[in-house]
């Protein structure tokens, strides 16, 4: 029988590059997978605005998965601890269901997304889930609350259990 992990506690795994995670009541860090960028983000509100999975064809298509897992937090409190000058941007409006300019920022040397920035959501930062150090905040704190776009889910992913739906965008005032 395995033995129940303790999801109060930090639980920073070997995974990518970076070793120098860290997780405390109120913050955490987020690092890609090479290590060269390292940001710092509140792990709960103000400054953590919301936690949702997208099922969009844009999110698909710019994880490389079916789906992404992300949270929100406001420019105010987002920290660049390194790398900042390692990112590269990308944006573009076309495929954005808002048909608002929405840019990624991208570790330069690995690739890893780090956060998009939709101006039709001025002031904050999109974050990937996958990119938190901490793996006990993917099932705690940042546990998604919002399921949107449910209309280009795929088949066999049955969604997030207790999580809000939307066929589309939710309403601003969603979280």
């Amino acid at each position: 029988m395995a033995a129940i992990a303790d999801k109060s506690k930090p639980y920073i795994p070997f995974a990518g590059l970076a070793s120098d995670g860290r997780s405390t009541e109120d913050e955490a860090t987020a690092t890609c997978f090479c290590g060269a960028v390292q940001l710092a983000f509140p792990t709960s509100g103000p400054g953590l605005v919301n936690t949702f999975v997208c099922n969009c064809t844009d999110c698909r298509k710019i994880t490389a998965s079916m789906f992404a897992s992300n949270f929100t937090v406001a420019d105010t409190h987002l920290k660049h601890i390194r790398g900042h000058d390692n990112l590269k941007s990308f944006g573009q409006s076309q495929t954005i269901a808002s048909g608002e300019m929405m840019t990624n920022y991208f570790c330069s040397t690995c690739g890893t997304l780090m956060y998009r920035v939709g101006s039709s959501f001025p002031g904050q930062r999109i974050l990937r889930i996958g990119t938190v150090d901490d793996f006990n905040l993917h099932e705690t704190k940042l546990r998604p609350q919002v399921e949107q776009f449910i209309k280009d889910r795929v088949s066999w992913f049955t969604g997030v259990e207790g999580a809000q739906k939307f066929e589309a965008m939710p309403p601003p005032t969603s979280k």
